[in-house]
């Protein structure tokens, strides 16, 4: 059964369905320069928890305005004055977010530039791809700001640029931009035009793909990095066992066989 996607219900994500099941997601608070409140968070979760069951076949996530976003909403957190366990419940809100993301099995690519900041680095790190612009920095500034990530930044920002430069990001504020965040594994692709236009092309790309590969892909790996290395190698075989044996693949594996199908070739 697949089910349905109320937009309307969405107030600060800006929701728009495309051709091949591809959906654009927008953070739409420009006037905070996109930052994450708690409403923001729980849209995450809804959309996230159905898009899988939805016919979604990729996401562009992107941010409304100049900047993709600037973190978690101080100006809530400061009004709030909350406990340490109403912010634990906050972290752990942004965590169920964030994990549906990295490990819902649909393909997302974050469209970045501007500030990509502290929450926001958390949110764009939970993407499988991300394409920044020539205006997109990146930084962790919560060592200036008295506080401590707390959306998975110690985990998925440290699984793109290593332990060394996470806590130099955090420790010193450092701010990465251009072809330096790229070289260290901030973005995976850099352009000098729109990052939306490209990451609509890859998500587009990416929605040409059988959605159970997608989903293998999309999930599989962030479970098996979470492994011992022999239980991943078990859990790979099993997860290949299933996706490479799918019906819906005996078209391309013909296609392969009798060299009508497309090669891959040095310029991509």
């Amino acid at each position: 059964m697949t089910l349905q996607i109320d937009t309307a219900r969405f107030k600060n994500l800006a929701l728009e369905a495309h051709e091949n099941g591809v959906w654009v997601v927008t953070l739409n608070r420009p006037s905070k320069r996109n930052a994450l409140d708690i409403d923001t968070i729980e849209e995450l979760v809804d959309f996230f928890s159905v898009a899988p069951r939805a016919g979604v076949s990729a996401v562009v996530l992107a941010g409304a305005g100049d900047h993709f976003c600037a973190g978690l909403d101080l100006i809530e957190h400061h009004d709030e004055d909350r406990s340490p366990a109403d912010f634990m419940h906050v972290c752990l809100r942004w965590h169920e977010a964030f994990n549906k993301m990295e490990y819902g099995g649909v393909p997302i690519i974050a469209a970045l530039q501007g500030a990509v900041v502290g929450g926001g680095l958390e949110l764009a790190s939970s993407a499988h791809v991300r394409v920044m612009d020539e205006t997109t920095y990146f930084a962790l500034p919560e060592g200036q700001r008295g506080l401590f990530t707390g959306g998975g930044a110690t985990i998925r920002v440290t699984d793109l640029v290593g332990k060394a430069r996470m806590i130099d990001m955090m420790l010193m504020g450092r701010v990465y931009s251009g072809a330096e965040a790229e070289e260290v594994g901030l973005a995976q692709y850099r352009v000098e035009g729109s990052s939306f236009d490209k990451a609509m092309e890859l998500a587009n790309r990416a929605a040409e793909n059988l959605p159970l590969s997608n989903f293998a892909i999309c999930s599989a790996v962030s479970h098996m990095q979470n492994m011992s290395a022999m239980d991943a190698a078990y859990a790979e075989a099993v997860v290949a066992g299933v996706v490479n044996t799918q019906p819906d693949a005996r078209a391309r594996l013909a296609a392969f066989a009798d060299k009508s199908g497309a090669r891959i070739r040095r310029d991509g």
